[in-house]
C-alpha cells in the first residue's frame, strides 16, 4: 500500500475552519480509498459540496490534498491550527519553504493507525 504525506481537513459542519491534519496517508491499490487516523475516505468524484472525499462510515466530507510548498494548506478564508503527526515533522519540513513549525499554526499530535480490514469488511457487508 502506497503512503504519502497529505493535508486532510474536515469540511462537514465547519466550512473552511474544520479540524485539519498533516500526516502519512495510505492509499488503496486503486487510489480511490485513503486511510488516515483510524478512518477510511472514498473519492467523491467531484460530487461533494466542499470536499473531495467522504468518510465511508458517516458520510462527512473532507478535503484531502498534497501539502503546499509555501505552507498555505488551509483555504484562504479558513483558520485554526493544523495538527501534524510528530513522526512526519522532519519529512514535512523537507518539503516546505520554512525550517521550523510555527507553534501558532501547528500542533504536534500522534496519528493513530487505521485498521484497513475493518473497512474492507464494512464495504463488503451483504445487504439483506
Amino acid at each position: 500500500m502506497k503512503s504519502e504525506l497529505r493535508y486532510i481537513e474536515l469540511k462537514s459542519g465547519f466550512g473552511d475552519n474544520g479540524p485539519a491534519w498533516i500526516g502519512m496517508a495510505e492509499f488503496s491499490k486503486t487510489g480511490r480509498t485513503v486511510y488516515f487516523n483510524g478512518k477510511a475516505f472514498k473519492n467523491s468524484n467531484a460530487r461533494g459540496i466542499s470536499g473531495n472525499y467522504y468518510d465511508i462510515e458517516n458520510g462527512d466530507e473532507y478535503w484531502i490534498s498534497g501539502v503546499k510548498k509555501n505552507g498555505t494548506d488551509r483555504h484562504w478564508a479558513g483558520g485554526g491550527k493544523i495538527m501534524i503527526d510528530r513522526k512526519v515533522v522532519d519529512h514535512y519540513l523537507s518539503q516546505v519553504d520554512f525550517k521550523q513549525l510555527d507553534k501558532n499554526r501547528f500542533e504536534l499530535i500522534d496519528i493513530k493507525p487505521t485498521d484497513k480490514q475493518k473497512f474492507a469488511e464494512l464495504e463488503n457487508e451483504k445487504i439483506e
